[in-house]
């Protein structure tokens, strides 16, 4: 309607591909402002009333939970002022570990909208402008309230605790198990056709260091050994992305019980996609002998995310049972 007021969607920049262009040396660099990046992009000023923020200017592997966790208590400050959404730029490497961080930090119903882009800005067919003009479009939009933090990308729209990053090059790379993204964009417009049940709030205060957790994968004819340094190296805690619906090699079942009593062992599936199974099969080392050792079954959480929910709750400081009521995630 004529006259009426563009809603206000803060854009915080953390770098990435989509704000990476040559430098002296060689490949591409994250180098541009968030008033760089914003800039660029045709429609953007008609979408929304931006107020652009360089909040980190990294690669995504530099990022860290308590880069998220000020991010988190600034983007509360922003909702807490009337703006309408919140848009999150950073590298695609790391886009689900801080999109499921941020779903989990915040409890608001203004959209959080995490993207990036997979093609740099200096090579034919970038894809950063169209899918931050995206994000800054569901940001902004009433019909994706409510929906916890989102990763756009590619013209859909995910939610941050089932979408991946399945691809190392393709502009299509982010993918939702089970049940695919929960919407699009068409023509400029979001279309939700599925909304998410919200599961945890887990406020964390921005002065906080949540504690290492270490995050294993268990190979084929694996000795186990790197079990038995966690706790000397100084983990608070342990994922174990196992084999197949959470199954490892009998003779590591010892170690993992050790373990479990004295410090939270998560067990999660290195396949990707299915649920930690509980009481399928009976063998040494099957999903039910490290259960009944204390392990504390991810559902369907990947390791990844698993790892992100025991290092927020540890940094709360939760009770054994409390983390144990946390999993399993559907």
């Amino acid at each position: 309607m004529a006259g009426t007021n563009p809603p206000r969607v803060a854009v915080f920049t953390m770098g990435g591909t989509i704000a990476s262009v040559s430098h002296s040396g060689p490949g591409v660099r994250p180098r541009l402002s968030a008033d760089e990046l914003v800039s660029a992009v045709p429609g953007l000023a008609e979408a929304a009333d931006i107020d652009a923020v360089s909040f980190r200017q990294v690669a995504s592997p530099e990022l860290t939970l308590r880069d998220l966790t000020v991010l988190a208590a600034t983007i509360e400050r922003r909702f807490a002022d009337g703006y309408a959404g919140a848009v999150v730029t950073q590298g695609t490497d790391t886009i689900e570990e801080t999109a499921f961080a941020l779903d989990l930090l915040l409890d608001a119903d203004a959209p959080v909208v995490v993207t990036g882009a997979m093609r740099n800005p200096t090579l034919p067919g970038a894809d950063g402008p169209a899918n931050l003009l995206a994000a800054v479009r569901v940001a902004a939009s009433g019909d994706c309230r409510g929906l916890g933090c989102l990763v756009v990308l590619n013209d859909e729209i995910h939610a941050a605790r089932f979408v991946r990053k399945t691809h190392t090059t393709n502009p299509a790379t982010f993918r939702s198990e089970p049940a695919g993204p929960i919407g699009w964009l068409a023509e400029g417009t979001p279309h939700i056709a599925l909304r998410p049940i919200r599961r945890h709030h887990i406020p964390v205060a921005d002065d906080v260091d949540p504690p290492p957790i270490a995050l294993l994968t268990v190979g084929l004819g694996d000795d186990g050994r790197l079990l038995g340094e966690v706790e000397r190296l100084g983990y608070a805690g342990v994922v174990v992305e196992a084999m197949g619906g959470g199954h490892v090699p009998a003779h590591l079942v010892p170690a993992l019980a050790s373990l479990a009593r004295r410090v939270p062992v998560v067990l999660a599936s290195r396949t990707g996609a299915g649920e930690v199974l509980r009481e399928t099969y009976g063998f040494p080392g099957s999903e039910t002998d490290l259960l009944e050792q204390g392990a504390i079954p991810a559902g369907a959480l990947d390791g990844l995310k698993a790892r992100i929910l025991l290092m927020l709750l540890l940094a709360r400081k939760e009770e054994p049972d409390g983390i144990r009521a946390a999993f399993p995630w559907p």
